[in-house]
């Protein structure tokens, strides 16, 4: 019937306790039934299904007991006194059990696949979407292929733990039942026998499950090392074939893998000891009723038939007994992966939609920061100390100042991304915590300092900023943003994949096309961050002109240290220590705030006094 799907590799690595900065942290842990009830909802569409799957499993047993009864039909009425004439009803009886066994092994094979993919797919999906609205410090924090390991491996062990676990449990109980209930009509004396090694499986069984759940916790945290240590690693293969690091990488993910090596062989030796010890105990218990059985049979109060049935109910009998005694095993082994989803779950976003947002029908695009106080958690200071700023509609400000002085801080906060300690961030005067995040974020178009693209075509990624947009409108916007020439001429046109990162493209197409993915938005908000890093001094003065199509009556907030981008902005306001040190354009403050001068000078020494 139902395919047992268990977790046989357990881990006891070495090294536990140790602050090593690879390895994943450990998940807290969770009683089981706290983890039934948190995942039982997920199995919300597929319970009917499961219902009928649960009969299918209870029939299973009935059939093959029905099997081997007619085996001992065929000794003792056909064979012992040869009467041939109950051949062929036996024969087409068996056939027919057969056939039905063979239609419930397929209806469990579909139905279960059906079932676990189902509950798959709606624990995945909602990890997934779960994931999506954590705040950024969460993956700053954390290492994103332990994250990967979590949302894959982790969660199908979770299946095996709720569904394929549970069914396997039930088959076994069934199947102990259903042959229980015939040896005791056979003989009740020789059935109590065969149970006196039963509570030895439960013995060794419990004996075994507790190491097996520390070892399976620290398996499944090695195992997300690996995955992160890989990531990280080949996410950043440039930096470390550059600076020849190659063979560093490899020793560090080979102490890793060797690491998840020793736990594998540990469990291993655990999975190896049980199983004899196991088949000893089944093999003592068929010994004691196999001898019993054939003193009744030599006296006469046992058939040739029974005993045979008998041994053979009995050697189906410990398997399900044995199977219970594995699958605990199994279950404290999946738990350690329900742990870990639990606690991505248990992550909350530190930024939230209010009970009941504002919803502005039209947004003119007026910023402010209203005596705005944030600190970033666990940082030594604040980032921003009583900021105050008004950004009237239409109008463009820059930000400058040193690293560190708060000026991707006001981004940050103007996304929502983190919501402020003291004051306010306003939009149209609306505090931003009493708008819902998507229409929030709906009327903001962003240019991110990193150039970020989707691994597809050019047509998807100006398009993800509208994901509406006709080809036409892609089209328009690819022109505004200088973009249209050099698409024109890739291969493919707009049909283009543009590769992992882009990087079939040149720094500068990659940030024209980032421009005509926020022209295509149509935000009132324009928010460019560091618009020109990366680039060179043409690629950058290439682009200045569709930046200017693209601020276009819009307010526009500009963070900037290339200050020959931000020089014709409206206001510059210079950050220093999160503070607002001067306020004014540029030819004000290069001669009347030191402080910026000599910003100007170290940025862009030439330009900087025009």
């Amino acid at each position: 019937m139902w395919s047992p799907r268990r977790s046989t590799a357990v881990d006891t690595g070495d090294g536990a306790g140790r602050a090593d900065p690879v390895v994943a942290a450990p998940a807290p842990a969770v009683p089981l039934r706290r983890t039934f009830r948190r995942f039982w909802p997920y199995t919300r569409g597929g319970r009917r299904w499961l219902t009928l799957l649960v009969v299918i499993v209870l029939l299973g047993p009935v059939v093959d007991a029905a099997m081997v009864w007619l085996f001992k039909v065929v000794v003792d009425d056909v064979l012992v006194p040869r009467r041939l004439g109950l051949f062929l009803p036996v024969a087409l009886g068996y056939a027919g059990l057969t056939l039905l066994a063979g239609a419930l092994d397929f209806a469990d094979e579909t139905l279960s696949a059906w079932v676990s993919e189902r509950f798959l797919l709606a624990l995945r999906t909602d990890v997934f979407r779960h994931l999506q609205g954590l705040p950024l410090g969460f993956f700053e924090r954390r290492r994103l292929g332990d994250v990967l390991s979590r949302l894959t491996a982790d969660v199908e062990a979770v299946e095996t733990f709720l569904l394929s676990g549970v069914l396997d449990a039930v088959a076994y109980v069934a199947e102990l039942a259903v042959f229980l209930g015939v040896l005791f009509y056979l003989r009740w004396d020789l059935a109590l026998t065969a149970l006196v090694v039963a509570p030895l499986f439960w013995i060794t069984a419990r004996r075994f499950s507790t190491r097996v759940k520390a070892a399976s916790r620290e398996r499944r945290r090695r195992s997300g090392s690996v995955s992160a240590l890989a990531e990280e690693t080949l996410g950043n293969i440039a930096l470390v074939q550059a600076y020849n690091r190659q063979d560093w990488e490899q020793d560090r993910f080979l102490r890793e893998n060797l690491a998840r090596f020793r736990a594998t062989m540990a469990a291993t030796r655990l999975r190896a000891l049980f199983t004899p010890i196991v088949e000893q105990l089944e093999l003592v218990g068929a010994l004691i009723v196999l001898g019993l059985g054939a003193w009744e049979l030599v006296h006469g109060r046992l058939t040739l038939g029974e005993l045979l049935v008998f041994v053979a109910l009995l050697s189906r009998l410990y398997s399900p007994i044995q199977g219970i005694g594995r699958l605990s095993n199994g279950f404290f082994s999946a738990s350690a992966a329900a742990e870990r989803i639990i606690e991505l779950l248990d992550q909350r976003p530190r930024v939230a939609d209010p009970p009941r947002p504002l919803r502005p029908a039209r947004v003119r695009g007026a910023v402010a920061l209203d005596g705005v106080w944030f600190r970033y958690p666990h940082a030594a200071r604040a980032a921003l100390c009583d900021v105050s700023l008004r950004i009237e509609p239409g109008e463009t400000v820059a930000l400058v100042g040193e690293s560190g002085a708060g000026k991707s801080t006001v981004a940050k906060l103007l996304l929502r991304f983190y919501d402020p300690q003291r004051g306010a961030v306003r939009l149209d005067g609306a505090d931003l915590r009493d708008l819902a995040l998507t229409d929030l974020r709906e009327h903001i178009a962003v240019l991110l300092q990193e150039t970020l693209v989707i691994h597809g075509t050019v047509r998807e990624n100006i398009a993800y900023g509208r994901p509406d947009a006709t080809d036409a409108q892609i089209a328009a916007a690819a022109r505004a943003a200088d973009a249209d020439e050099f698409v024109s001429r890739l291969p493919d046109g707009y049909d283009t994949v543009v590769g992992r990162h882009g990087s079939l493209l040149s720094g500068g197409q990659r940030r024209r096309i980032a421009i005509a993915r926020a022209m295509i938005r149509d935000a009132p908000v324009l928010l460019l961050d560091e618009p020109t890093t990366g680039l060179d001094p043409e690629s950058g003065r290439r682009i200045l002109e569709p930046l200017g199509r693209l601020m276009a009556g819009r307010t526009t907030i500009v963070i900037s240290h290339d200050l020959l981008t931000v020089r014709n902005a409206d206001r510059i306001v210079l950050l220093r220590e999160g503070r607002v040190a001067a306020c004014g354009n540029h030819r004000h403050l290069l001669a009347h705030d030191d402080g910026y001068a000599r910003l100007a000078r170290a940025a862009t020494p030439t330009e900087a006094a025009r």
